[in-house]
């Protein structure tokens, strides 16, 4: 996918150069000066997102440009909600990225679980979750990457996210919910990548 970037107001709409290209860039301005360790830890999600991109020829590009966007609302500046599914989501719908794109990003990792207990149904509503292999995918570089951009295995992952938020955080209350949904969609995604041949560990 080709798209390129121009700005606006200060804000970076998308136009026709590199998909990737473009997405790492703004990432990046968001993230790598003011949250170094988050923006680690989307490096790691996006490399594993390349590593099971050729399952999906014309849209891997897609897949990684999503994983690289992924967090990009818990940027200080766009943290509107706080619920970084829906900030980064919005934000991104500002810049006239691909709608799958936004969408992507705002239904990362059984995000609709987290908008439940947040009393954010409804708004993350304005997003369409896909509901694909390529959302599994992105769902299985996010949950299989660590805080420090670590592999994991998701029960490993969904372990440390309980440690690091603590027993009675909304965080850690979501991530036991959505966890059957998780582990599914990694064991999914894991699945036909060895059936494709690719190498995921």
């Amino acid at each position: 996918m080709t798209v390129g970037v121009w700005w606006v107001d200060a804000v970076p709409r998308v136009r026709c150069v590199d998909l990737m290209a473009w997405a790492h860039d703004v990432a990046s301005e968001r993230l790598a000066e003011a949250l170094p360790r988050r923006w680690v830890h989307v490096q790691g999600v996006a490399e594993r997102a390349t590593e099971v991109a050729k399952l999906f020829a014309e849209d891997a590009d897609l897949l990684v440009a999503a994983a690289v966007l992924h967090d990009v609302g818990y940027a200080p500046e766009l943290a509107v909600t706080g619920f970084h599914p829906l900030d980064g989501a919005r934000f991104l719908r500002t810049t006239d990225a691909p709608a799958r794109l936004v969408n992507l990003v705002a239904h990362h990792s059984c995000a609709y679980r987290e908008a439940e207990l947040r009393g954010l149904s409804a708004e993350l509503a304005e997003f369409t979750d896909e509901e694909t292999p390529l959302r599994d995918a992105l769902w299985w570089a996010d949950m299989t990457t660590g805080p420090d951009g670590q592999r994991l295995t998701v029960h490993e992952r969904i372990a440390e996210i309980q440690s690091r938020y603590g027993p009675d955080d909304l965080v850690t209350w979501f991530i036991r919910q959505a966890k059957p949904e998780l582990v599914a969609a990694v064991e999914r995604t894991e699945a036909r990548a060895r059936a494709a041949g690719l190498v995921t560990t």
